[in-house]
């Protein structure tokens, strides 16, 4: 995990690239790197309303490009303020369905000024694989790139 997390670092700290592109090459390295990362993306805070609006991500396309607060993990997690991983998508009643192919989910928010701003959302197309080590990945790199936005 550490040459991963070196590898995300020095695409945030990139001056060549603007956020979006480097929040989109952050999703292609996890993609490509996790076998189990199967949709890759990340939401924000649509200005002042209470919903979430689809930002840079890697997978199959998705209708949810607007998730009101409350609505599915993502909508919860806007809520909530904490992370949220769902080991088994059909035993939550308040999933909101992106692919058929979708078994799990781990959505971890990004915090700017105390404020929650957004998140990263990950989809898995297998039975609870995300692990502590994943959590703990995802939760360091939402804090790094709460640095660059």
């Amino acid at each position: 995990m550490s040459e991963l997390k070196k590898r995300l670092s020095s695409i945030l700290e990139s001056p060549k690239h603007n956020t979006e592109e480097k929040l989109e090459k952050v999703c292609h390295l996890l993609d490509q790197e996790i076998s189990y990362f199967n949709w890759t993306g990340f939401y924000f805070k649509n200005g002042d309303k209470d919903e979430l609006k689809l930002g840079p991500y890697v997978g199959a396309p998705t209708d949810h490009t607007i998730i009101p607060y409350g609505k599915g993990i993502c909508g919860q997690v806007a809520v909530s303020n904490e992370t949220f991983v769902v080991p088994d998508v059909h035993q939550e009643s308040n999933y909101l369905s992106c692919s058929i192919d979708t078994k799990a989910e781990i959505v971890v928010p990004i915090f700017k000024d105390g404020k929650n701003v957004g998140q990263i959302d990950i989809d898995s197309h297998t039975i609870d694989p995300f692990t502590k080590e994943d959590r703990e990945l995802l939760e360091w790199l939402c804090n790094e790139v709460s640095k660059i936005l």
